[in-house]
């Protein structure tokens, strides 16, 4: 593919769409849910479980949309899942009852692979040529704002409106703010897809090849493994920290998660650039781990539990940037976007199916054995990314002999 390189006001673009669409499309849910509930006349839970089964229908979205990335170009699907979003942001605020609500809410979910980080990662990557893993990290530290921006924003718009306006209001916000960035993105990464040249693959992705398969399966069970992991920690955080006697406190402990997340983005920015993604890869994966043997064997100090929220939230940060980057080190930018589409269904997957494998763990078998449990899965997902840089370690020594 012609080398290029990706514009700043494209990565600036990219960094304010994607805050808005983790916003209106994830995060300010959670903060709707008790109105949304006295409205339809259901409980809390039942609302959190059609948003569960919501995200679980739409990670199998991830990979069609990859494959249209590859073929279209990343930022013409990106122009129709912004009116995709602001469209079905619209039914999910008309829903009249609670099922017609459920399916307005998984069409939400279906759309989003289109607007969301795994589409925005193969926009870069075919408009940003061999400085594509740089702005990825850019990205991931612009986009975990959005959780700090829309929690509050969601709470303060709905004290005065209600959550169907906050919606619509949302909706309208795809349209003005994201539309117009990603259509002018679009005549960025379409010329990319009309060229493929196997010379564009670098080295690494040339050997990863001789075990192509078996690579991509070790990859997808990764950040299957991860996904499931983290995602039953980050659900369940504050009731596991007061369960092994922390209080009140596990709430303080909780907070330090979101700025730990975005610090590990930093210092990747500053200090790792040199650094092979796989094994990036194996101490992202590594890190929570260790946050849990430490919890485990400092309880209920303060100070443990602290190490082990900015441990977790390190190995979070790391891995959302590798989500984006290793499929790029191993299999370079040609079908990109198919092979993150996977990747992302895996994780998406697994972190839908892990709230609730979590709560019945924590309840049969009690906290302690849940988190050795979640240690071993963490540990399982390192050694799978382990095994990929043991691959490519013996594919390139057939090379060199």
């Amino acid at each position: 593919m012609p080398e290029a390189k990706l514009p700043m006001w494209a990565l600036a673009g990219l960094g304010a769409t994607q805050i808005v669409g983790y916003g209106t499309l994830y995060y300010c849910i959670s903060i709707l849910v008790p109105d949304i509930a006295r409205d339809l006349a259901v409980s809390e839970p039942w609302v959190f479980g059609a948003f569960s089964v919501a995200l679980l229908v739409g990670a199998f979205a991830a990979p069609t949309s990859g494959k249209l990335a590859d073929r279209w170009g990343a930022g013409r699907v990106m122009a129709v899942g912004s009116i995709g979003s602001a469209a079905t942001l619209v039914l999910t605020a008309l829903a009249p009852g609670a099922w017609t609500f459920a399916v307005a809410l998984a069409l939400m979910q279906i759309v989003s692979a289109g607007v969301l980080y795994s589409t925005a990662f193969t926009a870069i990557v075919q408009a940003g040529g061999r400085k594509a893993q740089t702005s990825i990290v850019h990205l991931t530290l612009i986009a975990g704002f959005a959780s700090s921006l829309f929690w509050p924003l969601t709470t303060w718009l709905h004290a005065m409106m209600s959550w169907r306006e906050v919606l619509l209001l949302y909706a309208a916000l795809h349209v003005v703010a994201c539309l117009p960035i990603h259509w002018a993105l679009a005549r960025l990464t379409s010329g990319a897809v009309t060229v493929a040249r196997l010379t564009d693959l670098p080295v690494e992705a040339a050997v990863a090849h001789r075990n192509g398969s078996l690579v991509f399966l070790f990859m997808l069970l990764g950040f299957a493994i991860e996904g499931y992991a983290l995602s039953a920690m980050l659900v369940h955080i504050v009731p596991l920290t007061q369960a092994l006697g922390l209080g009140a406190t596990g709430l303080l402990v909780a907070s330090l998660f979101g700025p730990a997340q975005v610090a590990s983005r930093l210092i990747n920015l500053v200090f790792g650039s040199g650094l092979s993604q796989v094994w990036l890869a194996v101490i992202a994966a590594v890190l929570m781990p260790i946050g849990i043997v430490v919890l485990l064997a400092t309880t209920p100090s303060f100070a443990g539990a602290v190490v082990f929220a900015i441990l977790m939230g390190l190995g979070s940060g790391l891995t959302s940037i590798v989500g984006g980057t290793l499929p790029l080190e191993l299999f370079g930018r040609l079908g990109y976007g198919s092979r993150l589409g996977w990747s992302t269904s895996a994780k998406q997957v697994t972190s839908g199916l892990a709230p609730f494998a979590m709560s019945m763990s924590m309840a049969g078998i009690g906290v302690p054995i849940s988190l050795w449990v979640v240690t071993a899965a963490g540990l399982a997902g390192a050694a799978a990314f382990a095994l990929i840089a043991l691959l490519q370690t013996h594919a390139f020594r057939q090379v060199a002999g």
